[in-house]
């Protein structure tokens, strides 16, 4: 009986939810993704002045409600001290989006090393 009550439950309240790491070197444009994807999806949500956006130490945490599911969007910090623990949140997570800022030419070396990307691998695609 006891199991019949929650499968109603949980077919009535209770919305599926994923989790997505956004990832990418420091000043790539996560937050900014972040921020426009809650605009997009979110009716009522009141963005942030795009030009206030600063460098984010730790996280930030948004959430988008499409279809009744429930998409967590996990901003981490690009600094170099901090894609150490990246790995930390990768256990919990459905999806990563890795930003790459593609008119800072000078870093893209840097962010295919911190994604983990071998250099043997990148060389087939020059």
């Amino acid at each position: 009986m006891f199991s019949l009550i929650y499968g109603f439950w949980k077919y009535f309240f209770h919305k599926d939810e994923y989790f997505v790491l956004i990832l990418g070197l420091d000043n790539a444009g996560k937050t900014t993704f972040l921020e426009q994807t809650k605009v997009k999806f979110n009716r009522h949500y009141k963005a942030v002045n795009l030009k206030k956006i600063t460098t984010t130490v730790g996280l930030n945490v948004g959430k988008v409600f499409v279809n009744g599911v429930c998409v967590s969007f996990w901003d981490l910090g690009g600094q170099q001290e901090l894609q150490a623990l990246w790995d930390k949140y990768y256990l919990e997570t459905h999806a990563i989006i890795y930003i790459v800022d593609s008119a800072d030419l000078e870093r893209i070396e840097e962010s295919k090393h911190a994604f983990g990307i071998p250099h043997s691998i990148t060389n087939m695609f020059e």
